[in-house]
């Protein structure tokens, strides 16, 4: 069953329940549909058919959800990109993802102009905030749900492109209605209740989010842009009652001027992806929301779910046991992929996290790119570059990525567990900890920190890490206070612009590399 059709008879179901908010626009599922409808026989009408990418450079808003359940009604390809991109990025997108159609907003139309000149043209566009949507919503509407088989392709996110360009990652209808109701119940979400609608739809979470909602006929609340104070204020007026998050967005919200002002109990299922969370940050969201569900979702775009954790709280750090259907092994971190499926490491010993490509969630292989398919897929498993290993409870931590282990006199040094030590401190908002040459260890561990208090300083983060249990050996031999840790629009932190110098030094305070 495609997911056009699904959404349908979840239509039928309850017609009268609220689907999204954005502002002041507020839709019940059967008001919606009508206007879905419309805006799918607006797209056919442009000459847009199944199978044609249609990509879209739009935030988190009512019209980007109405755009991607009108392409799942006509076997479009919904293939979002971020909207803070440049232009010369967008014309990668819409040249790899041979697009047909592309649609813009406001804050995206320089780049999308700019892309559509260097690509030459050929693609039919529409600008969100120039009357094109308003349009598309007055068309005939059609019928109802395509007959798309749901092995097709429904869906084609980028990923973040922190190695290089940003790969296609082409999903089935099969694949992510699988991931959307296997993510229900790994959550524990219940009908009806409500979530904050800010990861970005370009990213899987995001995704994730508004399909999940439609499951169990829930309300999406939108949040164009990701700010603190709007997302509190939000989940107050919304009584929003799930929070599917980046540790970063819990982060700030907890440490926000506003946060007493407001009421954020309505919150009481909260979930993290995307990146590690401190341990001193997870035991600040359990005493701050003392939620009923508190969990860390491991996954990816490529195959979604690898493991889910539901006790965080007491096992701050852990990604649990693996999902629903999935297999997972720890094998020789090999950055050269050079290692196989069957190279297993011992248990307890730190290695590369793989899965089988024949989950239930899992994609196909790369869009045209064989060479990310040779480094990834070997032997039916897909490499996930990142690191990690299983306790003794037979549940995994994921430790950092095989590129970004530091290698110093020898010995292999993780940056979450350093970062998760500094994170500890009254001293630091927020850290960053990466590798950098040095001539006689290879590589030292330099810390970037944004200070929390004005006497911050080296050698009181030295002394706490030499206080704390951390091995001296790990401990950061340099650090650099800056304004900002760099992060992606998802969240992600960025170590590759530590590595390259992007980034603006906090002045006041002396740092040293």
């Amino acid at each position: 069953m495609n997911l056009g059709k699904i959404f349908y008879r979840h239509v039928l179901r309850k017609p009268d329940a609220i689907a999204i908010v954005d502002g002041d626009i507020r839709r019940t599922y059967g008001d919606w549909y009508e206007e879905i409808r419309a805006v799918a026989g607006g797209l056919r009408l442009s000459g847009l058919k199944s199978g044609d990418h249609f990509v879209v450079v739009l935030s988190n808003r009512y019209e980007t959800a109405t755009l991607y359940w009108a392409c799942q009604m006509l076997g479009l390809i919904f293939t979002p990109f971020n909207w803070r991109a440049n232009d010369e990025e967008v014309a990668y997108v819409l040249e790899n993802a041979d697009a047909v159609g592309m649609v813009f907003e406001e804050r995206s139309r320089p780049a999308a102009g700019r892309a559509i000149g260097q690509t030459g043209g050929g693609v039919v566009t529409f600008d969100i905030d120039d009357g094109d949507f308003d349009a598309l919503r007055n068309s005939e509407p059609v019928d109802g749900p395509s007959e798309t088989h749901d092995t097709e392709i429904c869906l084609m996110l980028y990923t973040s492109g922190t190695t290089g360009r940003p790969k296609g990652v082409p999903r089935s209808h099969r694949a992510e209605r699988l991931a959307a109701s296997h993510c229900v119940a790994q959550l524990y979400y219940r009908q009806g209740e409500s979530t904050l609608g800010v990861m970005p739809m370009f990213h899987t979470m995001g995704v994730r989010s508004m399909l999940m909602c439609m499951l169990l006929n829930s309300k999406l609340v939108c949040l164009q842009a990701w700010d603190a104070e709007t997302a509190m204020s939000l989940i107050q007026e919304e009584a929003i009652d799930t929070l599917f998050l980046v540790p970063t967005m819990f982060h700030d919200i907890l440490h926000h001027p506003s946060r007493g002002i407001y009421d954020l109990s309505s919150a009481q299922n909260i979930a993290y992806a995307g990146m590690s969370m401190t341990s001193a940050l997870t035991a600040m969201c359990q005493k701050e929301f003392a939620p009923r569900h508190f969990l860390n979702f491991y996954g990816s775009s490529e195959i979604f779910c690898f493991a889910v954790c539901d006790h965080v709280s007491h096992k701050p750090g852990c990604a649990g046991k693996p999902g629903i259907g999935q297999i997972i092994r720890i094998v020789e971190p090999d950055p050269d992929g050079g290692s196989g499926p069957d190279d297993v490491v011992a248990h307890g010993e730190s290695g590369e996290i793989i899965a089988p490509m024949d989950g239930m969630e899992a994609f196909a292989g790369y869009w045209k790119r064989p060479d990310a398919d040779a480094k990834s897929i070997r032997d039916n498993w897909y490499f996930t570059g990142d690191l990690g290993y299983v306790d003794d409870d037979g549940e995994l931590y994921v430790v950092g990525r095989v590129d970004d282990m530091v290698i110093s006199g020898g010995e292999n040094i993780y940056p979450e567990e350093v970062e998760d030590v500094l994170a500890k401190s009254p001293l630091v908002e927020q850290v960053a900890v990466i590798g950098m040459p040095d001539d006689r260890m290879g590589s030292k561990v330099v810390a970037f920190v944004e200070p929390a208090v004005p006497d911050c300083s080296a050698d009181a983060l030295d002394a706490w890490c030499l206080d704390s249990t951390l091995a001296r050996f790990k401990r950061p031999r340099a650090y650099v206070f800056v304004k900002n840790i760099p992060r992606s629009a998802a969240g992600k932190l960025l170590r590759r612009f530590l590595r390259d110098g992007d980034y603006e030094l906090n002045t006041d305070f002396r740092s040293a590399l």
